[in-house]
């Protein structure tokens, strides 16, 4: 472990005797974390051969005002509580440690001086996400360090992979056969990279912003939120209008 480096000093990473040798990143608000978030963790896990995933929520958001985004520590604590009983997943709070603007490749360059060298790197992603990776900081530099395993969003087809400059040549039949159901899984070469895989799994709709709809109106949460995530928003009544302004 690299312990010279500031954004790891403070950061909650589990210690292990042995590292994880293909590591999946989880990343996201987690607002919160729900049923979805770990099924396609389970879904990656399995069909990548993963070691362990991680999961990675972001910090607090400066122009969030309106109450919707619940405290980083509060959003860190029901990600603990969703995963306590899995030995496969763990959390960690670098980014809610790093101050200013978190980027993904700061985060991902702060992981790899952690793990051993040998650790291979999963970058999961939803494909809504994914079609923005352009715009993000250093993309091609993040292509070279992680394996970018791509995942079904709601609303969104594979088909528009054909569009993105960074992956030309793509076949559109393959992108529509995952679509469709036809293929489980496409992997894409990259030149110099350890390139990027397609999963076609089941559809999840549900969403943190439906869930907080919910929690709002005092629907029922039932099979849609891990039952000690549901017990900690009902206890601290959160996302309840502007009442997560306050930190617990």
């Amino acid at each position: 472990m690299n312990s010279s480096n500031p954004d790891l000093q403070h950061s909650t990473l589990n210690p292990q005797h042995f590292p994880p040798q293909r590591l999946g990143l989880l990343g996201g608000s987690f607002n919160p974390i729900h049923n979805c978030h770990l099924t396609i963790a389970h879904h990656v896990y399995e069909r990548m051969q993963l070691s362990q995933v991680l999961f990675i929520p972001t910090g607090d958001a400066p122009h969030k005002r309106d109450g919707s985004l619940a405290p980083a520590n509060v959003r860190y604590e029901m990600v603990r509580l969703a995963i306590a009983d899995n030995p496969l997943f763990t959390v960690s709070d670098i980014e809610i440690q790093r101050k200013g603007k978190s980027y993904s490749i700061d985060t991902v360059r702060a992981l790899q001086q952690h793990y051993s060298p040998s650790t291979e790197l999963f970058f999961i992603i939803g494909l809504d996400a994914f079609l923005d990776f352009p715009t993000w900081r250093e993309p091609h530099e993040l292509l070279m360090i992680c394996h970018f395993v791509v995942v079904p969003r709601p609303g969104q087809s594979f088909r528009a992979l054909a569009e993105m400059p960074l992956l030309p040549n793509l076949h559109p039949l393959a992108l529509a056969q995952l679509d469709n159901g036809e293929q489980r899984r496409l992997d894409i070469v990259v030149p110099s990279c350890p390139g990027i895989t397609c999963l076609a799994i089941p559809p999840c709709p549900t969403s943190a912003s439906e869930i907080r709809r919910r929690v709002r109106s005092g629907l029922p949460l039932a099979n849609i939120l891990p039952p000690p995530v549901e017990s900690y928003i009902l206890r601290h009544s959160l996302y309840q209008e502007d009442n997560n302004r306050t930190r617990i």
